[in-house]
């Protein structure tokens, strides 16, 4: 049940025209300058190619096609494409929407672009982050900075960057004619009965293409490899999950992309418009579950080279209409004439009132308006300097409407007309100074301002009705205070690597950067448990409370890299240690909603609520990485890959462990190929996480090892790729996975088992095939 409150929304002043304007007010001018070169061979990119001397500090890793085709058969998350990169982890989430963590920092953390465009969660658990707007199906490069990111590329972050660009337009070479061209494909996986279909395709000429991008995913709940709970009551009646059914693990969603380009030399124009729709996307380690998000996407990007050197402008719109409540493996009824917080089952009930309640429908809306004009400009043969500006306008709405029992009688607002606007300058100056030494050093500046108007909680406004659980004085204070927020942010990187010969390489770098809180950390207000347990975007199962006079995080980063490795690259081995030192870190406190303080002392073993509160941080770690070829036999070649990586997470004002920080954990690989096949087995290896968060009562996880079995083959226009994840259908749990609340009686904050960890799939078997055309 939804109640829309369209007319309760405030209105909005667009700034989609200044920054249109900002983006591309020297266009037609650059156009016009541009020197025609003449494309030639057969091209099927847009014949826009940087020299290699106007490229940013190369990054820790970069996934291309080669890299990313056998990895897609297996996931329908976009961010999982990721997992094997030295220094990433994952945070769990939803089938397809998982956050990536650098060295421990993770989701808000990092600089997460989608073709040029920052995208922000619209949801007080972070179920729509940036990379969930695409299917693997759709990405054809993805860059991975860990260390010491250069200025050029991250801002308003503390951690690395990861940069993922859908496939690019594609034109007919000269005299070709008509380019049609594209691609179709399929996969079933068989836990969870997941199954998806994708397509592409391109129709171009020699200065316009059209390309169009979509694709269909759908999975059931998934299945541990053994039992991980006693208990199978969803809190609906008639509806229950076997004991190692991991409930709340569905998910149906589609992805649509059609793009327009024109090319005229060495200058390119490319539109696009990319439209999702997730019909349900149900989370094990949230109360609440995704029934449906909506978002429409505008990209529209200049890209230019002239003889100084290149010019690229971006602008782009996202709108998001994002609906929460109960999936099917949550209780829906509450109230006392639903048989009360105790029953194992919400039994239903009318007519909707202060003793029934229809579910806990939660909405939230935003709108994003970015632009970015970044230039690249040649000094010399050995000098390269970036300029840069960039301008985003974000706006959020998050309320819930009243649905009954102690949601009654009006609408709770949780952020109402939330605003935060970002303004970026950036200079950055990299020189060879040697054919064996490379420098690079650059500034960042960023004005960062944010605010949310008063709000109210489900009481009406004539102080009638619900006053429970303090939300009329947590509104009334949090309406009293001044809520507008302004940082002024100042980054900056050095960065040098020596090249001793061909074989070895040596890298050093520091950056101090800083990152500005957002909405969802300074402005949800309530102290009523309920109303907390909402706003959680870590998983943990526990709630949390914004803090308005939250100072932005400030980190200090000190990262080196050994690389030996072949002279052609056939075997090499990396090794990358790095410390981080990060003054008001932003963690949280165990808090007392009755004294409106921290609490006395912290209550253990069970879910609790937590206050937003700046500490001191430090992380450490290291990450190895290696490959070298084992064998060439009458039965194929033979080769071994491995990464290993270890993190620690300290608060130095409390000497308590962080939160979700990986313990050691290493993947080995043995590969082989013959006759067109190339195969592999993964070994994964985690050790036990004993180093956990007290504040949030983290559950420890075993260790583990995990063996998976993949194989692939091309032939000319198609591909085959069979695999088995988890082979010997091993029960364990996800280190960064969260706690378990995927079923049961959700919303009452320990009416749910605390202690259970959220396990990893059982074995799976998938088959997928791709075919060209």
């Amino acid at each position: 049940m939804t109640v829309s409150p369209v007319s309760s929304s405030p209105p909005r002043r667009s700034p989609l025209p200044l920054a249109l304007a900002l983006a591309f007010a020297g266009m037609p001018a650059a156009w016009a300058q541009s020197e025609a070169v003449p494309p030639g061979g057969a091209v099927l990119a847009p014949v826009i190619v940087l020299d290699t001397k106007e490229q940013a500090a190369p990054p820790a890793t970069t996934l291309g096609p080669q890299e990313l085709a056998p990895l897609r058969a297996a996931t329908a998350d976009t961010a999982s494409l990721l997992r094997k990169v030295p220094g990433v982890t994952l945070y769990g989430a939803g089938g397809a929407s998982s956050l990536p963590a650098i060295h421990g920092l993770a989701d808000d953390r990092l600089r997460l672009q989608v073709d040029g465009m920052d995208l922000l969660s619209a949801c007080p658990n972070h179920m729509n982050p940036a990379f969930s707007y695409l299917d693997p199906s759709q990405v054809e490069t993805v860059q991975v900075w860990t260390g010491v990111t250069p200025v050029s590329v991250g801002g308003d972050a503390i951690g690395g960057a990861i940069v993922v660009e859908t496939p690019k337009p594609r034109f007919a070479a000269p005299g070709q004619g008509t380019l049609v061209t594209g691609e179709a494909g399929t996969y079933y996986r068989s836990n969870g009965d997941g199954f998806g279909v994708h397509g592409s395709a391109t129709l171009a000429g020699e200065q316009v293409s059209v390309r169009y991008l979509g694709a269909y995913a759908k999975a059931n709940d998934y299945t541990a490899g053994g039992d991980f709970k006693d208990f199978t009551a969803t809190g609906r009646a008639g509806h229950t999950l076997d004991r190692d059914e991991v409930g709340s693990t569905s998910y149906e969603l589609s992805n649509h992309l059609v793009g327009f380009a024109l090319k005229s030399g060495a200058h390119l124009l490319d539109a696009s418009v990319a439209v999702q729709n997730v019909a349900d996307q149900l989370y094990p380690n949230q109360r609440m579950d995704m029934l449906d998000n909506d978002s429409t996407l505008f990209n529209l990007r200049y890209l230019g080279q002239f003889d100084w050197g290149s010019l690229d402008a971006r602008a782009y719109h996202q709108s998001v209409d994002h609906f929460m409540d109960f999936g099917e493996d949550k209780r829906y009824w509450y109230g006392t004439a639903s048989g009360g917080p105790t029953a194992p089952n919400g039994k239903p009930c009318s007519p909707i009132g202060s003793s029934c309640a229809a579910g806990m429908p939660m909405n939230t809306e935003s709108r994003t308006t970015g632009a970015k004009l970044t230039a690249n400009i040649a000094l010399s043969e050995r000098d390269v300097l970036r300029l840069g500006g960039e301008y985003q306008h974000y706006t959020l709405d998050d309320w819930w409407p009243p649905s009954g029992a102690n949601m009654w009688p009006g609408t709770f607002w949780n952020i109402k007309n939330g605003e935060r606007d970002r303004a970026g300058l950036f200079g950055e100056w990299e020189t060879k100074l040697s054919d064996r030494w490379m420098a690079l050093a650059g500034v960042r500046y960023e004005h960062v301002t944010t605010d949310a108007d008063p709000v109210q909680g489900y009481a009406d406004t004539n102080g009638m009705g619900t006053m429970l659980n303090y939300q009329k004085r947590d509104a009334a204070a949090f309406n009293a205070r001044e809520r507008k927020r302004t940082d002024d942010n100042l980054d900056f990187t050095a960065l040098t690597r020596y090249t001793l010969d061909e074989m070895r390489e040596f890298e050093l770098g520091f950056a101090r950067k800083v990152r500005s809180p957002s909405l969802y950390e300074r402005y949800p207000w309530s102290t009523w448990t309920m109303a907390a347990v909402m706003n959680n975007f870590v998983g943990d199962g526990n709630g949390y409370i914004g803090n308005p006079d939250l100072e932005p995080e400030k980190a200090y980063t000190l990262s080196a890299t050994i690389d030996w490795h072949a002279a052609d690259r056939q075997w090499g081995l990396r090794f990358t240690p790095y410390l981080t030192y990060v003054d008001d870190y932003i963690d949280a406190l165990q808090w007392d909603a009755a004294k409106n303080a921290p609490a006395a002392r912290l209550t253990r073993n069970q879910f609790v609520v937590l206050r937003y509160e700046n500490q001191s941080a430090r992380l450490y770690g290291f990450d190895l990485s290696g490959k070298a070829p084992l064998a060439r036999t009458g039965l194929g070649a033979f080769g071994f890959e491995g990464v290993l990586s270890y993190t620690k997470g300290e608060n130095r004002d409390t000497d308590d462990d962080l939160y979700n920080i990986v313990p050691w954990r290493a993947t080995l690989t043995l590969t082989h190929q013959l006759a067109g096949w190339n195969n592999a087995v993964d070994w994964e290896l985690s050790a036990r996480k004993d180093d956990v968060s007290d504040a949030r009562n983290e559950i420890e996880t075993p260790g583990y090892g995990l063996v998976h079995l993949r194989a692939s083959h091309d032939w000319k226009d198609v591909r085959l790729d069979l695999g088995v994840e988890n082979l010997f259908d091993k029960l364990y749990y996800l280190p960064t996975g969260g706690a378990y609340v995927g079923q049961g009686t959700t919303m009452s904050i320990n009416a749910v088992p605390w202690g259970i960890a959220v396990p990893g799939m059982g074995r799976s078997v998938y088959a997928a095939i791709n075919v060209k055309f």
